[in-house]
């Protein structure tokens, strides 16, 4: 692995020099110095990376919290790590380490250093990069960590070598402006969740920040992928739109077995406390449309466009969910079972999160679900796994974000009300 990231030394200098001069590829305000030292391998005198506490008041009160939550015989869930803030994340080869994104300005590094399933350090990763919005983190299978941004996609190199310091070499693969156009930028649905494809491609989903994508933006949004999922080689060149119609995707994840992508998305608001539903997608192949904004969620109409036709080359390309979820539950991450501790009713099924409503009257979620395929790849049953993280009163005690399966075969929960990350693991015969 050393000998990879200095080999790729002058090539990152170079991209990062060109980047600086190009009048048209602006880098996030204060970064443009920084990423070039750390392109060069020179230091850029960042302050100390910030650490989380562990054993603190806390997280004892978090660990009676986990006393409410119910799952199947035979599981049990425990506290991995305070994390504030924390949504997706991506589980490294070699240390174990988890990156978490954040929907602020921090990425954390959580690792487990003496192997007893609770993380012994939490730290701020890479201080001396500015980051805006680093909610989506993915790994691929080389050691390269991912941080898709606002707009603006990071690629680190040689993350776990390099993560005990406060600086580590950072490529802007898709130079700030340029994921998306800078007038279109958002503070709403803009967390970016990105996976690495079997292809080698990193694939991220770009939510559209309106509650319905009006008449004005959707040949622009269809054309550059925002209400969609696009991909790039992971060198940040050729971008491709890889789906529209999708309203709000906070979790992408690739079966394994038949190399399908599958994702969440979140429907419309202001519909009803029942309606329109949330979706679970599988994608047939790339390039396909899944109905908004004519649709709300399943295939019901928003009020906006339930008095258009659907045009013919849309409805031509119409790929209807998998499975439709309870409306307003939020479902955001999710990830395929690959491991071997669960029972095997488990192995090849989907584990995803409900975040929870903001707006029902009647609150739902927040609870980590489980979905079943059958011989096709196709889904046949979502069902509650991990329920309890709201109180009788309805107020949430958590809020899930995300899922990630850890090195033994446990499963990690993100939880970005608490701050915190959970394992949830399996005792039983």
């Amino acid at each position: 692995m050393k000998s990879r990231v200095f080999k790729l030394a002058p090539v990152v200098t170079g991209v990062l020099l060109g980047l600086a001069l190009s009048s048209g590829a602006a880098l996030a305000k204060g970064d443009d110095d920084n990423l070039q030292k750390l392109g060069a391998f020179k230091t850029t005198g960042a302050p100390a990376m910030k650490t989380v506490e562990q054993n603190t008041k806390y997280a004892e009160n978090l660990r009676k919290m986990l006393k409410n939550i119910t799952l199947p015989d035979g599981f049990s869930i425990e506290l991995f790590a305070v994390v504030p803030d924390a949504r997706q994340m991506a589980v490294s080869r070699n240390k174990a380490t988890v990156w978490v994104g954040t929907r602020k300005t921090t990425v954390w590094s959580v690792t487990d250093r003496d192997m007893d399933n609770v993380a012994d350090t939490v730290q701020e990763f890479s201080p001396s990069v500015k980051f805006d919005n680093p909610a989506g983190v993915c790994y691929s299978p080389d050691g390269f960590l991912f941080v898709g941004e606002r707009n603006r996609v990071l690629m680190f190199p040689a993350a776990e070598f390099f993560m005990e310091g406060s600086d580590t070499v950072a490529v802007p693969i898709v130079p700030q402006g340029t994921l998306i156009p800078p007038e279109e930028e958002s503070y709403n649905h803009t967390a970016r969740v990105c996976t690495i494809g079997p292809d080698g491609r990193i694939y991220i989903s770009l939510g559209q920040p309106f509650n319905v994508t009006p008449a004005e933006k959707v040949d622009l949004y269809r054309k550059v992928g925002i209400g969609g999922i696009v991909s790039y080689k992971t060198d940040g060149s050729d971008r491709r739109v890889e789906a529209t119609g999708v309203r709000n995707s906070v979790g992408l994840a690739f079966n394994p077995k038949d190399k399908s992508l599958w994702f969440t998305d979140n429907q419309v608001d202001g519909m009803g406390d029942d309606t329109p539903p949330g979706e679970l997608n599988r994608a047939p192949k790339m390039g396909m449309w899944y109905g908004h904004p004519y649709t709300g969620g399943g295939e019901v109409r928003t009020n906006e466009y339930k008095d258009q036709q659907i045009p013919k080359e849309l409805a031509a390309m119409y790929v209807k969910p998998q499975i439709e979820t309870i409306a307003h539950a939020a479902d955001l991450g999710m990830n395929f079972y690959t491991g071997d501790m669960f029972p095997k009713k488990y192995h090849g099924a989907i584990f995803s999160v409900q975040h929870g409503s903001w707006n029902s009257v009647k609150p739902k979620g927040p609870r980590v679900m489980v979905t079943y395929l059958d011989s096709k790849g196709n889904a046949t049953k979502m069902e509650p796994f991990a329920d309890g993280f709201m109180n009788k009163n309805g107020v949430y005690l958590g809020r899930p974000a995300d899922v990630a399966m850890y090195v033994d075969g446990s499963l990690l929960v993100a939880d970005d009300k608490a701050g915190a990350i959970y394992r949830i693991s399996y005792n039983g015969k």
